[in-house]
């Protein structure tokens, strides 16, 4: 009697080998900070940025201008009369918080973009907000610093999108069977779950590197589920 026919995609396991291997070789395709992300950030931290600077800044790029100004005429802010000008917005509400904005727009425009995974980006994008309102509002509470707490929240778990973006490209270089494995261990929410918690740490520590991103947010990366064992940021760590 003929033996039967195993399966012609890797389990879970398999996949799991891959995205190791992908992380200790250094193969793995991280994503690009957003030049606007990163101009914001850089432009947020001049003590001679103005609001000239930053309205040509945001300029360059309109898809990003105009989700600014729908933020600004959103209720959220309830304008007295239409904001139709990013120099009226950065008027309204402020270099420091326009800058948190325009960054928090275009990061969701990079790393959290993944065709054919939306509800699930969807769901980490949520948190990533929720989690940076979170710590904007601690650290306003007890006198820290609040620009800093919300990137610290913001960015803590952003190795979890990138996780699923590179088992996502690994199961599509291997094969159609790879990729019919991955579909099937993404329509099971504890599969996923294992392999996004177990790396997401590492792949956002290389993020942090990648991206040069300030030390306090790179260590909130590293130790938010562990804060007791931050080394100089520990409060940013707490926050998160």
């Amino acid at each position: 009697m003929p033996s039967e026919a195993q399966p012609a995609w890797p389990p879970l396991e398999q996949l799991e080998q891959a995205l190791i291997q992908n992380i200790e070789t250094g193969e793995i395709e991280l994503p690009l900070l957003p030049q606007a992300a990163s101009q914001v950030m850089v432009l947020a931290s001049d003590p001679a940025a103005d609001a000239a600077k930053l309205s040509a800044l945001i300029h360059q790029d309109q898809a990003l201008a105009a989700h600014v100004l729908r933020i600004a005429n959103s209720p959220a802010y309830m304008p007295r009369s239409p904001v139709v000008s990013l120099q009226h917005a950065v008027a309204m509400l402020g270099i420091t918080l326009l800058s948190e904005i325009a960054f928090t727009a275009s990061l969701k425009s990079g790393a959290f973009q993944i065709p054919g995974h939306e509800e699930d980006v969807k769901r980490l994008w949520r948190h990533s907000l929720a989690s940076g309102a979170y710590a904007k509002e601690v650290a306003r509470m007890r006198r820290v610093n609040v620009e800093s707490a919300y990137l610290c929240g913001l960015l803590h778990e952003i190795g979890k999108p990138v996780v699923l973006r590179i088992i996502t490209t690994i199961a599509q270089k291997r094969s159609n069977d790879w990729v019919k494995a991955l579909a099937a261990i993404l329509d099971n929410k504890s599969h996923i779950k294992t392999l996004i918690e177990g790396y997401h740490t590492r792949v956002g520590i290389l993020i942090a590197d990648k991206w040069r991103l300030p030390k306090q947010v790179a260590e909130a990366i590293q130790y938010y589920g562990e804060y007791e064992h931050a080394t100089a940021f520990r409060q940013e760590c707490m926050l998160t």
